[in-house]
Formats: C-alpha cells, structure tokens, sequence
C-alpha cells in the first residue's frame, strides 16, 4: 500500500494529485523550485523539498533529485503528473531501482512510445494505421507537417507546403527539438488541415484489463497546441467509434501498457483513421473525462500501481463535458506569456476543484495559481482549466461560454 507519495510537479497538476490523496488518506509530499517556494501546491501538501534553482533544468528536470527527495521525505511512491519528467522512461526506471512505486507505465512501455517514429514502426506491425511519408518526399505528398519525434506540445512541428520550404523547417524543426526535448530527431507526416484530433482515455492494469474510458475530441488548437477539448467526441458513428477504441486498446496491448495513457488519432475527412502518438502520462485534458465517467483517474492510476484488478468494463459515458485552458499571456504581445503577481482568479459558479460530481450539471475548476500568487517567466503559462459538463453538448458550451464571460482575471 502507498503510505507517502511525492508529486513530481507543479501546478494544477500537482494540485490536482493532491486532493486525490488527501480523499484517500495518503500523505504527501511536494517538490519546488525556488521561485515556487509559496505556490499553493507546496501549501497543500504534507511535507515540501526544494529544489535549488529557478530554471526546469535545475529543479524539475532533475531525476536525481527528486528520487532523493522522495528518498529523504520518506515517500514510498512517486507521481509525475504531466510534462517534465513524466515520460522519462530513465526517470521511471531510476524512481523503481531506488524501491520506490512509481505511478505510471512500465519504463519499457514508455521507452516504447518514446519516440514517434518508433512508435509509428511498432504499431504499423500490429495492423494500426499510421499516417507516412517515403524519406524522399515528393509534390503529390504536400502539404507536410515536419514533427519532433520526442516531446509534444506544438514545439518542433512546421507546416511545408513547397519542396523549396523543406530544408528550412526540417532544420528550424530539429533545432527547436534539440532545446526543448534534447532530441533534434524530425520526421514528415501528410498534413491534414481539415483533420479532426480525436484520442482515447486508456487505463490499463497488471491482470490484463485495458479500457478504453471513452473518447476526446482536441482538434481546437492554436500553435499546434490544444485549447479546447470535449467528451465524447461528437458526431462519431457507432463503427467508427469502435474502431477508435480498438485500435487504442491494442496499441496498449502491443506494449504492455500499464497505467492511465493517451492514444492520440487523426481522423481525415474522407473517414481515414490514423494514429498519431500515445502519451504515457494523464493528460492535460483527463478532467473532461472524469466529468463524463464519474471516475477518478488519478486514484485509479495509485489503485492499479498497487496492483488492484480493474472491473472487466469501464463505467458508461453520461452527458458531455467541454474544458478550455486558461493561460497568462498578453494579447497586445501576440500572446506571448505574460508574467506578474495574480490579483484575481475567479469563476463565478464554479461547483467543484480538481474532482467531479454526480450531478447531470456542474462547473469545475482546476487552477494551479490564485491571487496572491506570482506568474513567472520559467514555466508554461497555464493558470486553469475550466470545465462545464451538462446532459447534452449545447447544454455543455453554453454553460462552459457563460463561465468564461463572467470570469475575472487581474494580474
């Protein structure tokens, strides 16, 4: 049984495993850099290590020093919520030699779906589709999205729609790569602008159970970056849903997967299905899951690391549930992330944090800063997710819509 678990994050998320273990009855301990000395994360939880520094080089990318962290608090599990370290299958290994649990897929699995390229080999062999392109491309392969074969979050992706534009943005990509995931490695893929980004919710545990828990539709982005995510996806025919669902299934099952993943497609508008990625990690996104479900994602992934057997089938869908992410940036610097002391943070008619409730109606909020608080430059400028989810999609936007006009925000 997990006694005393180590957050290996910040922020929402961080927050957000936080209240999971105090339902449970888990005592925690969280992580900080010196700049989140006073954040509410290192607050909230039962005992605090700082990591010397500002920079996540130096604090949160730190695999040695949060395994000693863990070690010297006395915890005997770690959760690496999303980003940072979260699929480092070096960091998951180094966390299981130390003897503590880690709360994730086997080191294997993650090392699997590392990198795209592999992934995309790997998965192609079990009979997914997979989008591709020859290493020669040619004009009737255009437009191209040059992609980085580790990380995520739109960094090292470039749309090509000449020959000519190739060298460029393969350089420009590997080298923006490079900086943000110590991997220059790119690839080409077809770009698809009228594509629809749909992903599968999967959890999976030791006695071989893997679910599917539904579907997410992720296909407003800007920057390459999701926004805005609902569930279910709509408008999906009962056959393709299935299909969605059973390529996601035997893409965990082709790795071992354990834990709570993401399996990532491309929907094209003539009904190709193709996969994209699997994340190893809960998402950004996992609330408009649990809003539709009922489920606790982040219980379930400490119930399946201590080795509980899942139920042979996940809990039906009810309603639809939409999230928009609310970031610091400033509109008269083309959005560039804005930094500052936050003194307002407030949704009116918000009915829960960082968990749902069982009613056909509500409004959630996940935020990992409030007033008071300082936004700095170091890390990603997201500051909340806000929630609605309602028995119908209509239902969903239009209290989702009303939530974001009466918001207040002061920095």
């Amino acid at each position: 049984m997990i006694s005393s678990l180590l957050v290996a994050n910040r922020g929402e998320i961080a927050r957000r495993i936080l209240r999971t273990c105090r339902t449970l009855g888990i005592a925690t301990v969280a992580v900080h850099s010196d700049p989140d000395a006073g954040a509410r994360h290192v607050r909230e939880a039962d005992t605090a290590v700082r990591l010397p520094g500002a920079a996540p080089a130096d604090t949160y990318l730190r695999a040695d020093l949060l395994v000693r962290a863990a070690l010297d608090a006395g915890a005997d599990a770690v959760h690496p919520g999303y980003g940072f370290l979260s699929e480092s299958a070096e960091f998951a290994q180094a966390v299981l030699d130390a003897g503590l649990r880690w709360i994730g897929p086997p080191p294997a699995a993650i090392a699997a779906m590392g990198s795209k390229t592999a992934a995309k080999r790997l998965l192609a062999a079990a009979g997914i589709p997979v989008l591709t392109v020859g290493p020669e491309p040619a004009e009737s392969d255009l437009p191209l999205l040059v992609k980085a074969a580790a990380g995520g979050g739109g960094r090292g992706m470039r749309v090509v729609r000449t020959l000519a534009e190739l060298p460029d943005a393969l350089a420009a990509a590997r080298a923006e790569a490079a900086a943000a995931f110590g991997d220059g490695e790119v690839f080409c893929e077809p770009y698809l602008p009228a594509g629809r980004h749909l992903e599968v919710q999967l959890l999976a545990d030791a006695h071989g159970t893997v679910w599917a828990v539904g579907d997410r539709d992720c296909s407003l982005q800007r920057r390459h970056q999701k926004v805005v995510e609902e569930a279910p996806a709509p408008c999906l025919a009962p056959e393709l849903r299935a299909r969605l669902h059973g390529a996601a299934v035997t893409a965990a099952r082709a790795v071992g997967y354990q834990g709570a993943g993401t399996a990532e497609f491309l929907l094209a508008p003539d009904g190709r299905l193709a996969f994209l990625e699997m994340n190893t990690r809960l998402q950004v996104e996992h609330p408009v899951t649990e809003c539709v479900t009922g489920l606790d994602l982040v219980a379930l992934q400490l119930a399946v690391a201590e080795g509980e057997k899942l139920p042979a089938e996940p809990p039906p869908t009810r309603g639809c549930a939409i999230e928009a992410r609310l970031y610091a940036e400033d509109p008269a610097r083309d959005w560039q992330p804005a930094t500052g002391d936050l003194h307002l943070l407030e949704i009116p008619g918000t009915d829960v944090e960082f968990s749902t409730l069982p009613t056909p109606t509500g409004l959630r909020l996940d935020a990992g800063a409030g007033p008071g608080d300082r936004i700095t430059a170091h890390y990603d400028p997201l500051l909340a997710k806000a929630v609605a989810w309602a028995p119908t999609r209509a239902a969903a936007a239009r209290r989702l819509a009303d939530a974001l006009v009466l918001q207040q925000c002061l920095p």
